[in-house]
């Protein structure tokens, strides 16, 4: 069923922040004997104006989501066709964004170069062309991020940013080892982002699986508190195989010494 032109003004104030109605330019129209067309063009403008506002909302929110801007990561320019074995529907269906709307954390776990980091990205960038905040970082990043909160007394403002966002995206756990203040940051962010209202989802990556990440986190008790929230409700995808990287290698032969003259 198509929209009608007063539907349209409904859905375009909404997004536009207009005190308008459809039921108001319906009046208007009505008193003011417009055609068909005229009320054409008005509804076209509106679409205009709201496509406008929501391509400069989902160019803001990948600017401040750290994902790169220059060379993106996408699901279109990421290589399906590597990625077999019996659970390998589930990740072609990762662009769908239901583990976000499921409140479904997702952890990629795997040897360097077989995608995680490209999938958390391209995840992170589809619920940015979707409105949603996201923020990506390192463990390393976040690690220095929680470390300087704390030298400066800014402790609350940093959790609070990290949980606001609908996903925060955590790139290679185990890189580092959080100290025991910042393990326990760590599962205050965790903790909030699991009683928080709305879409929601954490995504991590990391070379190995999440019983060995007590390694790298010096609290233990915060880090099983923290990693029973995180794996409450999630998917863990156990990625193997040769790495992506290396495929435009070219291995030249070369030799040194007096030229041999032919």
């Amino acid at each position: 069923m198509s929209e009608t032109i007063f539907d349209t003004t409904d859905t375009c104030a909404k997004v536009l922040k207009l005190d308008i109605s459809g039921e108001e330019l319906a009046r208007i129209a009505q008193d003011n004997g417009y055609s068909v067309e005229q009320m054409e063009a008005v509804a076209g403008i509106l679409r205009y104006l709201k496509e406008k506002k929501e391509q400069t909302i989902i160019t803001t929110l990948l600017r401040t989501s750290r994902l790169p801007m220059t060379e993106p990561k996408s699901f279109e320019n990421f290589d399906f066709s590597r990625i077999h074995g019996k659970d390998a529907d589930a990740l072609r269906q990762l662009p769908a964004l239901t583990e976000v709307y499921a409140r479904t954390n997702i952890a990629l776990i795997g040897p360097p170069g077989t995608g995680k980091t490209h999938i958390s990205k391209a995840f992170g960038r589809e619920c940015c062309t979707h409105g949603m905040k996201t923020y990506f970082l390192k463990a390393t990043e976040l690690n220095e991020k929680l470390t300087n909160a704390r030298r400066f007394g800014h402790e609350e403002s940093a959790i609070r940013s990290l949980v606001k966002p609908t996903c925060l995206i955590v790139d290679e756990v185990g890189r580092c080892v959080f100290d025991k203040e910042n393990t326990r940051m760590f599962f205050d962010i965790v903790d909030r982002r699991y009683s928080k209202e709305g879409p929601n989802t954490m995504i991590f990556t990391s070379n190995m699986t999440p019983d060995k990440w007590r390694d790298y986190f010096t609290e233990e008790s915060s880090l099983l508190c923290a990693l029973d929230r995180l794996f409450d409700n999630a998917k863990v995808f156990m990625i193997k195989g040769e790495s992506y990287r290396g495929r435009g290698l070219k291995t030249l032969a070369i030799e040194t010494g007096n030229e041999i003259k032919r």
